[in-house]
């Protein structure tokens, strides 16, 4: 059941309180994770600013790493691990677009990790220009039948659900035409084929599919205003690959600090220097992270999302790209190229992968050049930049 909250906003005390009543009903080194991660989310704990039967107790959002910090501190996971997509990507959208009901069924499950989520955006020929994606939607009786192909599906592979952004008009201009829906992974009509990465691993897909049917309960918004919906969905993206860093030195930073220290032997001015730069950097970001959260507390996140997501990007990849140059010849090196092996290694050669996977952080969620284009234009207020296709129906658009 979840806790009363207090007839004013809860507060810290309240929050911290709850927390450390969970964890000792339900000690997280013993409980089983869905059982662990059920009681927190029953506890308002899951996403503290959402509302009460939601996982949340209306309470602020900046609240939240402080439940999770007293989670993890008695031994249970960093909760977005449980479900990385439907934590980072999907539960802030079924809040803003689902009805109380279809909420209530798809939040708690999504929270226990018992129902995975994965995202189908992006296409073989729609990556940065998203609006411009060919997948067909058609009315179907009291649904839609899908056809097409979606590419970079982080998970898709372990997932029940996915959110689905298609094409329902192809009549009107590209940004208008579109519709946004769930779908259940398990419907006929979807394959899921795995893509081998830099790093060795398959966690990425590509998704196909053949006459899909969708009933129309499963769509979130309006017909033709999927653009409006995946723009929250995208925010909240784009926050959770930019906002990971809970506590000042952790992160990937903290990777480069254990790296200097066991290395003592390889310090020189000019590396210090860069080490400096880099936490300031990291620090700048974490405080950043912090205001948006504030900022975001009340409704869906604003521009400043792609300002995180921007800074978060470049810091990783500066940050393994330091690290790989004060491994020396050692960088080079790796132990293994299995598909299989677990995306959170520790191993003798973990800096080495985490490297290899940073090359993707200017990419995925939007590139930095999407980024760019976002804050200059939604943030600094500069003219748009020039567009082809503008006001053109997307079936007169060459491809």
């Amino acid at each position: 059941m979840t806790t009363a909250p207090p007839s004013t906003t809860p507060d810290a005390t309240f929050v911290e309180e709850t927390a450390r009543r969970v964890v000792a009903e339900h000690p997280p080194t013993s409980t089983p994770l869905a059982e662990l991660m059920g009681a927190w989310y029953d506890a308002g704990l899951t996403w503290v600013h959402f509302p009460v039967g939601l996982g949340g107790l209306d309470a602020p959002r900046a609240l939240q790493p402080l439940a999770n910090r007293i989670l993890q501190e008695a031994g249970g996971p960093e909760p977005r691990t449980v479900n990385t997509i439907g934590y980072g990507i999907v539960a802030g959208t079924i809040r803003r677009y689902a009805d109380a009901e279809l909420a209530a069924r798809l939040l708690r499950p999504l929270a226990t990790g018992e129902e995975k989520w994965c995202q189908l955006f992006s296409e073989p020929g729609a990556g940065s220009d998203l609006a411009g994606l060919a997948t067909r939607a058609v009315r179907d009786g009291d649904g839609w039948r899908v056809n097409g192909q979606k590419v970079w599906n982080s998970l898709a592979h372990l997932s029940r659900w996915a959110i689905l952004l298609a094409r329902t008009d192809p009549d009107v201009p590209k940004h208008r035409g579109l519709t946004y829906f769930i779908v259940d992974m398990h419907t006929p009509g979807i394959d899921v084929r795995p893509l081998r990465q830099l790093t060795g691993r398959a966690s990425f897909n590509e998704v196909f599919l053949d006459d899909v049917h969708i009933p129309d309960s499963q769509r979130f918004g309006d017909v033709g205003a999927g653009w409006i919906v995946a723009n929250s969905t995208l925010g909240d993206e784009r926050t959770s690959l930019g906002d990971r860093v809970a506590t000042r030195g952790s992160g990937a930073i903290a990777d480069a600090l254990e790296l200097w220290a066991a290395h003592p032997e390889r310090h020189t001015a000019v590396l210090r220097e860069r080490l400096t730069r880099l936490w300031v950097r990291a620090e700048t970001q974490r405080l950043t992270g912090n205001r948006a959260r504030v900022t975001a507390s009340t409704g869906a996140v604003g521009p400043e999302s792609s300002i995180i997501k921007l800074l978060n990007s470049e810091l990783t990849q500066a940050v393994y790209e330091f690290c790989i140059e004060l491994l020396g010849p050692q960088g080079t090196l790796i132990d293994t190229y299995s598909p299989d092996a677990p995306d959170d290694e520790t191993g003798s050669t973990a800096l080495q992968r985490k490297f290899l996977r940073s090359r993707a952080t200017t990419l995925e969620g939007g590139t930095s050049e999407i980024m760019r284009n976002v804050i200059g234009e939604r943030v600094l207020k500069l003219p748009q930049e020039l567009r082809a296709d503008k006001g053109i129906p997307w079936k007169e658009i060459p491809r």
